[in-house]
């Protein structure tokens, strides 16, 4: 015998003392904190009030008063969603490295520079009574389970070690101007305009940064709506699905909030109070964001140790704005700001020193989500956008009465002599702001007779727009074939429009395919390698589906013809992040000279590169390449996803994903459709809707990432509105 009796007994008693001590952990710090989702409780509310959970664990709060309805809605969401969103305040704010360490200090140094903290405490002091209110209402609701629930709050709170602050109105600010600063910074881009100008042909600049199209995959989304002559029902159906930064948890919360003279339904952001996305009884609307340029970089003459700077001719103070950036386990940082008649000092480059001036920091916040929520009709509809400060967005909407419609919104400033495309000498007053562009002279549009509207970041102006125009708008090829689909067949029903948001055809692609295919005819490749190659791409359809090998290749063939192109526009010195797909599509439409000496060579070339790299990633075999395996996506949680050995299975994936920056679905390892919403106006308990995990944070929740097999696998569920069917009931009474 190897092992005596009472030593086994000794080796079984140790793994189940192990064992017990493992499940005692998982049961306090992991299933103890789930939220209290049914029975009775007491809440500082005016009336009675229920919380209903749905099958996938959507809150339905029914209330006596908005007041009460949006308390809950913050109660609801911090039962949910408390570490996001104090992550997300403190990522805003520039207070993460408090409690993650080191890691975040450049994060936080961002957030500082951005002076979004200031900002947002501005912000506050200049809101709207309305607007306090609801703010003011949802941070007690946070507050509300924070004070009964400080010893059962999520894992991440304890495995940092710290316990959440209380919910204040600059929170959810703050949340708000983190979902601005992801949609609007562009002076990136300008200055990598900038770097260009000084070392290529300007006509070559002017070739790669089309005035009236964007760069590469970026945040963006699809939103169209059909009116009742192209549909089954013959009433309107409004689909949505915003391509944003990939989140675990969710980006979204789903949620429905119901009270006397307010019952509304759809997407919110973690911290931030009302729906965003969504409809209520009498109309729906989505978003896509809009891409108008709201930043501005200004070269400022000035002296960096005392603040004094050129302006207009004399010489003006900088504020001077000192704080302290505090870090877990390393001393703190003293951070210093010095703020111009433009905005901080953001960066510094060699001798150079540029200001920021950005809308988010211009803007009195009004923020009137809790009115959008309550409209009932186009006009109600438009008074409410014509208030909303930004990030400037695409609105699309549709009502129980057969409407349809469409309005720009936002902030948009009107620049004197300039496009605001590079940065500009700040002393000089030669691209000074002139106020906003008014709301009545955005795009927008009323039942068009096509019966059709679609936005996909495209540039909305028209050519001869009264004012300048610039932004990162996106390339045509998701909006074309969003249009050539809603075209190819009427009667439409909610769930086809699910398909649609699915679509994965790249035109874009499909023609650098055949491209490649007719100059590889003209320039046989060597190797067997290449001849398999081009049989794949002259057989392919356009598809970038998962699970194929074409897309692979037209992926990496496309990769290395966008460094070819910036390789020659500046002698290999320029980052190719910012060429814009058309850019490709018209060179080699037009093929001008100057480029390259044989447009048909680069083609072949760039096959030859593209095949030699995935032979690298997935072996000789090319028809045996899967580009779901390249389009590869991991979702990983912040901090619980960081733990040895279970870390994993708290994560996402790896998933292989089918769709690319040129096609409806606009994926990427960085981005993609963030939610789904189709409604129908002729029933809307006909509407679907998912999100892309779940909407609980907690990972021994059942709502923690119940709804991704769904939303990988292109399906959705009904957005539950009249007919609720209720599977957990938490019944609040007023406190006494």
């Amino acid at each position: 015998m190897l092992f005596s009796t009472p030593l086994l007994r000794a080796v079984n008693l140790s793994i189940a003392v192990l064992l017990l001590a493992l499940l005692g952990a998982v049961y306090w710090y992991v299933w103890r904190p789930l939220p209290e989702t049914s029975g009775n409780i007491t809440a500082p509310i005016h009336g009675p009030a229920t919380i209903t959970r749905d099958s996938h664990g959507v809150p339905h709060i029914r209330a006596s008063s908005w007041e009460d309805a949006v308390f809950l809605q913050g109660f609801a969401m911090a039962q949910d969603r408390m570490w996001q969103m104090d992550a997300t305040r403190r990522l805003a704010g520039g207070d993460l490295a408090e409690v993650v360490g080191p890691l975040a200090v450049e994060g936080d140094r961002d957030a500082r520079r951005l002076r979004m903290a200031r900002i947002a405490d501005a912000q506050e002091q200049n809101m709207t009574p309305s607007t306090r209110a609801v703010f003011a209402a949802y941070a007690r609701g946070v507050n509300a389970f924070l004070e009964t629930n400080r010893r059962r709050l999520s894992p991440e709170f304890t495995l940092l070690n710290y316990e959440p602050r209380p919910w204040r109105i600059r929170d959810s600010i703050l949340a708000a101007l983190q979902i601005n600063r992801d949609l609007t910074s562009s002076w990136r881009d300008d200055m990598a305009k900038y770097h260009l100008e000084q070392i290529a042909d300007p006509q070559r600049v002017s070739y790669l940064y089309p005035l009236r199209t964007g760069g590469e995959v970026q945040p963006g989304s699809n939103a169209w709506v059909v009116s009742g002559a192209h549909t089954a029902s013959g009433k309107p159906i409004l689909a949505n699905d915003p391509h944003l930064n990939w989140t675990m948890p969710s980006t979204w919360y789903q949620i429905q909030l119901t009270a006397p003279d307010l019952d509304v339904v759809g997407m919110t952001l973690p911290g931030v109070p009302a729906v965003i996305i969504g409809h209520n009884q009498f109309i729906a609307w989505g978003v896509t964001n809009l891409g108008f340029d709201v930043q501005d970089l200004y070269r400022e003459h000035i002296n960096m140790q005392n603040g004094q700077y050129e302006a207009q001719g004399h010489v003006a103070q900088a504020a001077i704005e000192r704080d302290v950036i505090i870090v877990k386990g390393a001393p703190p940082i003293e951070n210093l700001t010095l703020v111009t008649r433009h905005g901080p000092i953001f960066l510094s480059e060699g001798t150079e020193s540029y200001s920021l001036r950005w809308t988010a920091a211009d803007a009195e916040l009004d923020f009137p989500l809790l009115d959008l929520d309550r409209a009932k009709n186009w006009d109600e509809f438009n008074a409410v956008l014509a208030r909303f400060p930004g990030p400037g967005q695409n609105f699309v909407y549709a009502d129980v009465q057969g409407n349809i419609g469409y309005h720009a919104a936002g902030h948009l400033p009107i620049r004197k002599n300039c496009l605001g495309d590079v940065p500009v000498d700040g002393f000089r007053d030669e691209c000074e702001w002139q106020g906003y562009i008014p709301y009545d002279d955005l795009p927008h549009v009323f039942n068009p007779s096509s019966g059709v509207i679609v936005t996909a970041n495209q540039n909305p102006f028209p050519a001869d727009y009264k004012w300048p125009v610039n932004g990162k708008f996106a390339s045509k090829y998701r909006t074309q074939q969003i249009h050539a689909l809603l075209s190819s067949h009427e009667k439409w029903q909610p769930v086809d429009m699910i398909a649609v948001q699915k679509d994965v055809f790249s035109s874009l692609m499909h023609f650098i395919a055949r491209q490649a295919v007719a100059a590889s005819d003209k320039h046989p490749g060597s190797t067997s390698q290449i001849k398999d190659a081009v049989d794949l791409l002259r057989a392919w359809n356009g598809q970038m589906e998962k699970g194929t090998a074409a897309p692979m290749v037209i992926a990496l063939l496309y990769d290395d013809l966008r460094t070819a192109v910036s390789q020659k526009a500046s002698a290999g010195d320029w980052q190719t992040s910012y060429l814009a797909p058309e850019v490709i599509e018209r060179l080699l439409r037009e093929r001008p000279p100057g480029w390259f000496a044989d447009y048909d060579a680069q083609l072949v070339h760039s096959l030859t590169a593209a095949v030699a790299a995935g032979e690298k990633l997935h072996g000789s075999k090319v028809s045996r390449w899967d580009y779901g395996q390249f389009n590869q996506l991991t979702l990983r949680q912040p901090v619980l996803g960081q733990l040895p050995l279970i870390g994993k299975y708290l994560n996402v994936g790896p998933s292989p994903m089918s769709g690319s920056s040129t096609t409806i679905k606009q994926t990427s390892q960085r981005l993609g459709p963030s939610m789904r919403m189709v409604v129908d106006l002729a029933d809307l308990d006909h509407s679907l809707a998912n999100i892309t995990v779940g909407e609980s944070g907690n990972p021994l929740s059942g709502h923690y990432k119940d709804q991704w097999q769904a939303y990988w696998s292109g399906k959705s569920f009904p957005m539950e509105f009249h007919n609720v069917e209720a599977k957990k009931v938490l019944t609040i009474t007023p406190a006494r």
